[in-house]
């Protein structure tokens, strides 16, 4: 496999140096197994596993492999195995907060130029939730495709369309049929050589129907959807890279049932862009946008030109960024504590060493 063709440029070269000298070379992750990796590189497909120093040293679950990512690599001569001795750094990556109470963040993937974000137009059609997806994707660095499926069995499409083109500023939007060759073709012109695309959405909105139909074959199980609400089982159960014929990559991954945010970087302000200007021509520069003279977001809100629903999910997400910003000054007080008690034992070793 050539790396160029893999999406290897001059910034994974710059910082595979250090790497090189040591007489390592670079691959891709393609898929994450329990305990193994399944990476693609000049030797070809290869199973990887981890060094102990890397396990060892890791502080966290983002500081070891994802889907994605450019790896360095001790090739095993002879065998189709190797292994991984470090991460490059990573051009963009998907983050969000993993769930439940636990303080850690999860990579959907990375190293992506644009993200397909799947929306059916069935029971799944929820303008909030893509809310959600338009700002984790600005936040990675990518740029944000709205794809909304099953145009096949919607009655009111331009009504959505409608409600989508309100809160999809400055990201394409491609009503298609997932069954529909000719609908997918419309997504060529983002499918380019050397260049990766990542799915998201909920459970039963297409994804791996898209992947099937891009790839040309059955390569991803598909499942009926429930009538009721149009969701489905996690028919995709793990996140994996796929090489199309054009030499454009794309990364499938399980349906998401919980979008927590975890970057409180500018992916609100891009998706609330509209919001932001009007708050930002308020007449008082703290304005809570409540009873306040001269404020223009209550002004747009009473004359519809800002919809009530809009406003609260900007509200909400608003409130969460707060949150996970406390979340991550709780992180790196222990990570601090927990460097702490790796250089103590680092110490430790050398004086006993010197007995």
């Amino acid at each position: 496999m050539k790396l160029e063709s893999l999406g290897w440029d001059s910034f994974f070269a710059n910082h595979f140096t250090p790497f090189q000298e040591k007489g390592l070379h670079p691959a891709r992750v393609a898929l994450e197994h329990k305990n193994a990796y399944l990476t693609y590189s000049a030797f070809g497909e290869l199973t990887a596993e981890l060094t102990g120093k890397m396990r060892y040293q890791a502080l966290h679950r983002e500081d070891l492999p994802a889907v994605g990512d450019w790896v360095a690599i001790q090739h095993l001569e002879d065998e189709s195995r190797a292994v991984i001795h470090g991460v490059l750094p990573r051009k963009s990556k998907f983050i969000r907060k993993a769930a439940g109470e636990i303080i850690e963040i999860q990579i959907l993937a990375s190293n992506i130029e644009t993200a397909f974000l799947v929306s059916g137009l069935d029971h799944d059609f929820n303008p909030r939730r893509l809310e959600r997806f338009l700002t984790l994707t600005w936040d990675s660095g990518a740029s944000p495709v709205i794809l909304l499926n099953k145009t096949d069995i919607c009655d009111d499409l331009e009504a959505k369309m409608a409600k989508i083109e309100e809160i999809a500023i400055n990201a394409p939007i491609i009503p298609l049929s997932a069954e529909n060759d000719e609908d997918l073709s419309a997504l060529s012109e983002f499918l380019q050589n050397g260049e990766t695309v990542v799915l998201l959405g909920s459970s039963g909105v297409g994804k791996s129907t898209i992947i099937n139909r891009l790839l040309g074959k059955n390569v991803q199980a598909v499942q009926e959807v429930r009538e009721d609400d149009s969701r489905g089982r996690h028919t995709t159960t793990h996140r994996e890279l796929f090489v199309l014929d054009n030499g454009a990559m794309i990364i499938d991954t399980p349906g998401l049932r919980e979008i927590q945010l975890w970057d409180s970087g500018d992916g609100l302000q891009e998706t609330f862009e509209d919001v932001e200007e009007l708050a930002a021509n308020c007449r008082f520069r703290d304005c809570k946008h409540q009873n306040e003279p001269g404020c223009e977001v209550k002004k747009a809100l009473l004359n519809g030109e800002l919809s009530r629903e809009r406003y609260e999910s900007y509200q909400k997400l608003q409130k969460e960024l707060a949150y996970i910003d406390r979340l991550q000054d709780q992180r790196e007080a222990l990570e601090e504590k927990r460097r702490a008690k790796i250089m103590s034992k680092t110490i430790n070793r050398m004086y006993k060493d010197r007995d």
